[in-house]
């Protein structure tokens, strides 16, 4: 990792969400607050919600695992060459997976409810702070 990324991670931080989280691929855009993602491409509506919110959405499909939302509070968003980069191959050495999402100010992964301790490691190991 070069310099000027390490000190970007290094000013950066992280907080683990509570709860935990699942993809589903729905029937109709939820009418219900509280989701954390809902997204509709020509192809289907994805909603990442919590466990508890699962009654809100009338689904489709639900992906199996359920998953812990780390956020990334990047110091420097949008300009940072090499950061999900730098996260994903320490997530993947860590013999982990992770699904990425990002906003205008934060980038976000979830890894499955199980490893979301080893991946917290990780993050630390990388430089991050966590808050």
């Amino acid at each position: 990792m070069n310099r000027e990324l390490a000190e970007i991670i290094k000013n950066s931080t992280f907080t683990v969400a509570a709860g935990r989280f699942v993809y589903i691929k729905a029937a109709s855009l939820p009418t219900g607050g509280g989701h954390f993602m809902v997204t509709q491409d020509q192809d289907e509506i994805t909603v990442v919600t919590q466990e508890d919110n699962l009654s809100q959405v009338d689904f489709i499909e639900k992906n199996k695992d359920f998953y812990k939302l780390i956020a990334l509070n990047v110091s420097v968003p949008f300009y940072c060459v090499g950061f999900l980069e730098a996260i994903s191959e320490g997530i993947s050495a860590a013999g982990l997976n992770i699904l990425i999402i990002s906003t205008y100010s934060k980038d976000y992964i979830m890894v499955k409810d199980d490893c979301w301790f080893q991946a917290r490691k990780v993050l630390l190991k990388l430089g991050f702070q966590e808050q």
